[in-house]
């Protein structure tokens, strides 16, 4: 670790890094492995299917330090299967699992000094895959681009895991019935920003999301999933198609289950998450996010005593264990960057 980097002050934005890796195919022709470059600038036509378009899609993924110095991703494999399917649903050629892991596995070899310490944070990830092609019609690009590029992020938490507050959006959906919400979409996110900064205007962290159909049940938190939990269950909604199915949502159904306990997928009702025990959100950026309250219209509830429950703090600690490698990982989620 040669960078002169303030890991302690590291946030989750954006540092540029020393390197990416670009590759490149046609409509109809196979992914060829690409090659790593300087990070910076690339030229794209302006009639590219991604720009006029949104065809386009994007991962996000974390490579950590472990106590005994290795370097590893969680669960790589995943990320890649699930950029497959959004291709299938945007009609890109899916990246073959070897070439996406082989990439990405290339990006943080190749900026390893950029890594933080144990327990400083980590080197985030983002694989895009785009038609980059010039395409005037609304058809597929000719052509396609992927790329992934990284940057350390500091711990979403500063000072340890709080609870955050959030608010019921009655106005917004995320997604519909027969859309793109179960991908990675570029374009999913950026209807989300106008809610988002609404309800930390009015002093919430993050809005949830409920359905298009009934406006009665929960499907995600921002760009995260949700779980609550009561009388020892946990619940979380069912993946229909209009949640994405989030590689961190995965990983604690299989390890709340592996503790033990009950996990159900199931539609979850306002009302009943406002009547839990406890509550919280996951995604690759906080790992699991502690629910304090939950407000929709005039109405407030708030959990144990608006800090992170028990079951919560178990979850979250065991997770991030085994990211770091102080917890063994008996679920063979790690992946080790291979050291040249």
């Amino acid at each position: 670790m040669s960078k002169d980097i303030d890991w302690d002050s590291l946030t989750f934005s954006l540092t540029p890094t020393d390197t990416m890796y670009l590759t490149e195919t046609k409509q109809g022709e196979a992914w060829m492995p690409g090659n790593l470059r300087p990070y910076g600038n690339m030229s794209i036509s302006p009639a590219a299917g991604v720009l006029n378009y949104g065809q386009g899609l994007f991962e996000g993924m974390k490579a950590y330090r472990t106590t005994d110095g290795k370097v590893v991703f969680f669960r790589p494999e995943e990320n890649a299967r699930r950029m497959q399917r959004g291709a299938d649903r945007l009609k890109m050629p899916p990246v073959p699992e070897s070439v996406f892991v082989d990439a990405v596995e290339q990006v943080v070899a190749a900026n390893l000094s950029w890594i933080p310490p144990v327990g400083k944070g980590a080197l985030y990830v983002r694989p895009l895959l785009m038609g980059s092609g010039p395409v005037l019609g609304v058809a597929p690009a000719p052509s396609y681009t992927f790329l992934v590029y990284a940057t350390p992020v500091g711990p979403y938490f500063k000072g340890g895991v709080t609870a955050i507050d959030l608010l019921i959006s009655e106005e917004h959906h995320r997604a519909a019935p027969g859309g793109s919400g179960g991908v990675k979409a570029i374009g999913n996110y950026a209807p989300g920003m106008m809610p988002s900064k609404k309800a930390k205007a009015a002093g919430f962290s993050e809005v949830i999301y409920l359905d298009a159909e009934t406006h009665s049940y929960i499907e995600e938190v921002g760009a995260a999933n949700f779980f609550c939990l009561k009388d020892g269950k946990l619940y979380t909604p069912e993946l229909t198609g209009t949640i994405l199915p989030g590689i961190t949502r995965d990983s604690i159904i299989k390890l709340a289950r592996n503790n033990g306990m009950e996990v159900i997928e199931t539609k979850v009702s306002a009302e009943f998450a406002m009547d839990a025990d406890e509550a919280f959100c996951c995604g690759t950026a906080a790992v699991i996010s502690p629910i304090g309250s939950i407000t929709k219209n005039n109405n407030k509830a708030v959990f144990g005593n608006g800090e992170p429950g028990k079951v919560t703090t178990t979850l979250y600690n065991q997770l991030t264990g085994i990211q770091n490698g102080s917890i063994e990982d008996t679920f063979g989620w790690l992946h080790e960057i291979p050291s040249n």
